[in-house]
């Protein structure tokens, strides 16, 4: 995957995140469609994307019982996105049943997308996950092995927050995807995310691809705030900066 921040498209509606794609003017992007923009829109929404030549993370997150995810990742695949998740919390069959639902939906001139598992949201501390969820492993103990089992599994990736990035690539393989969400530039709030980290962090922490939000998509400038992302994570002015 080219490293391009993907952008989260956390918005209510297609419109409002059609409106904010035309502030970039064509140009093609990274963007993830998650739960509340997909319940909303429908599958109507990915194909206008397409459309608009971005590369698409379809963030459904899928946890469920092995035959359902197949089936879903069956119908997911022939929307031609570009990655999509589970949450490794479902099992290694389950993750085993997305894969083979992928392959199964992918045509025969298509690529099956990327998939990869959500370790432990980086809206969850240690604390919530041992006095809430009932995990008394280390946090980091409990990603490091999500991720083993994604890899096990067939997966090609994870989520995972940037401080867990580095031990994944370590214990597991320097080519398994680590895919980081709580991107925020130095001055930028945290809003409900626990595990934050800048993009120079992330790049430092050998981060494959990282996901940005509020950081571009509320920021008074998100194009100037999307070339600072690109800046914080390449080191060097971006290619395309006058778009």
């Amino acid at each position: 995957m080219k490293h391009l921040p993907i952008i989260a498209l956390d918005f209510p509606s297609g419109s409002e995140a059609l409106a904010f794609l035309d502030l970039f003017a064509g140009k093609p992007l990274f963007v993830k469609v998650g739960m509340e923009l997909f319940y909303q829109e429908g599958p109507a929404i990915i194909e206008t994307l397409k459309q608009k030549n971005c590369r698409i993370f379809l963030d459904l997150k899928l946890h469920d019982i092995p035959t359902t995810v197949q089936k879903a990742m069956n119908r997911l695949a022939a929307l031609g996105v570009d990655l999509v998740n589970v949450h490794a919390a479902g099992g290694k069959r389950m993750m085993q049943a997305a894969v083979e639902g992928l392959e199964s939906g992918t045509s025969a001139k298509q690529s099956r997308p990327n998939i990869i598992a959500v370790t432990q949201l980086t809206s969850t501390s240690e604390d919530i996950m041992k006095k809430e969820i009932l995990i008394d492993r280390p946090l980091e103990e409990t990603v490091l092995h999500y991720g083993q089992m994604a890899y096990e599994s067939g997966l090609d990736g994870v989520v995972c927050s940037v401080h867990e990035s580095k031990a994944i690539h370590e214990h597991i393989s320097p080519s398994f995807l680590t895919v980081t969400p709580g991107i925020r530039l130095p001055n930028d709030q945290t809003d409900d995310q626990k595990r934050v980290a800048t993009p120079a962090f992330a790049k430092e922490q050998g981060v494959s691809q990282i996901v940005v939000g509020r950081s571009i998509t509320k920021a008074a400038n998100p194009i100037a705030a999307y070339h600072q992302m690109i800046k914080e994570w390449e080191r060097q002015p971006y290619e395309n900066e006058n778009c």
